[in-house]
């Protein structure tokens, strides 16, 4: 897979579908690779009239990784942020939002439509904040704004994402990341066993960073909450979470509708924290049609190639 450098750091992405189509930026959640992403998903984004993007966020997959930084230690790190007390952390969300701009850059494209999941959608946020001349329109997939007063997570989902499997041979490995997924996945829409062990297979063999994941967990944690500048986000917004997630309990995408204004919000019965491939179609379907909706909105024909002043520099 291609890499760029992209705000100081090697970045590891791949694209779908036609390059002089609309920008369609997706940025991944804690810990995921750009295969967490499923391909038949975005290959229905491409097939929608989109060049799809996916990279793996910095610290995880085949992305430059920052060691040198070294190993957080995440019960401290818990402890500050549920007594809402400040912390050092290596780099912060607003840095992995630098690395998605940087990497829009590299690939020269001007604008975007920008989808984020999970840790992916708090970055996304930021982008909508930070930097709104460069997003066509946000869609931010379970998550949320960072409001310390929100309903957390249950303490068995809570320590299950601090926990480390007890071997580390590859099937114990595979193992523990699948009863992972069944923990915090959508109940409605429960994986067949074959195909969730090949999507926790594939990442897996593709690579395995728990200190980049420790470090992206320690950067939500001293980013902090975002909810007095999520009015600045001016591009139209879609929020879509499921009403059954134990990770991002659904409060959150309420919040979110709240504080960014004219927000859409969806919620999907049955769904949890994950991307199961009976959800595919309509996630896609929603997808396409808010981002072709703010095409329109922009006074250009969706699914066609953008102009200077659009999708592509």
């Amino acid at each position: 897979m291609p890499h760029v450098r992209a705000n100081g750091l090697q970045i590891c992405y791949e694209t779908f579908g036609n390059p002089s189509n609309p920008a369609l930026l997706l940025i991944m959640g804690l810990g995921a690779q750009l295969v967490h992403w499923p391909d038949a998903f975005c290959e229905a984004l491409a097939a929608g009239g989109y060049h799809v993007i996916r990279f793996d966020n910095r610290d995880i997959g085949l992305s430059e990784k920052l060691d040198h930084l070294g190993k957080p230690d995440l019960m401290r790190s818990g402890l500050l942020y549920t007594l809402r007390l400040p912390q050092k952390a290596g780099y912060r969300l607003d840095d992995m939002a630098e690395d998605a701009v940087a990497l829009l850059d590299a690939l020269k494209i001007k604008t975007a439509h920008v989808v984020g999941l999970s840790m992916g959608g708090m970055i996304a946020q930021v982008l909508g904040i930070r930097h709104a001349s460069r997003v066509r329109s946000l869609t931010l997939i379970m998550t949320s704004s960072g409001n310390p007063w929100l309903k957390k997570p249950s303490l068995r989902v809570q320590m299950r994402m601090m926990s480390k499997p007890k071997a580390r041979d590859r099937e114990s490995l595979l193992q523990f990341g699948m009863n992972t997924w069944r923990m915090i996945g959508s109940p409605g829409y429960p994986s067949p066993e074959p195909e969730l062990r090949e999507y926790v297979g594939r990442a897996l063999d593709r690579n395995i960073h728990p200190q980049g994941l420790a470090r992206q967990m320690v950067a939500i944690m001293a980013s902090g909450s975002r909810v007095k500048q999520l009015s600045r986000i001016k591009a139209p917004t879609l929020i879509i979470h499921g009403d059954k997630d134990p990770l991002v309990p659904v409060p959150a995408a309420h919040d979110l509708k709240k504080h960014i204004p004219e927000a859409q919000l969806e919620i999907i019965h049955g769904m949890g924290h994950d991307l199961p491939s009976a959800l595919l179609p309509k996630l896609s379907h929603l997808i396409l049609h808010h981002a072709k909706h703010a095409e329109r909105s922009h006074g250009r024909k969706p699914g066609t190639p953008a102009g200077r002043s659009a999708a592509r520099a």
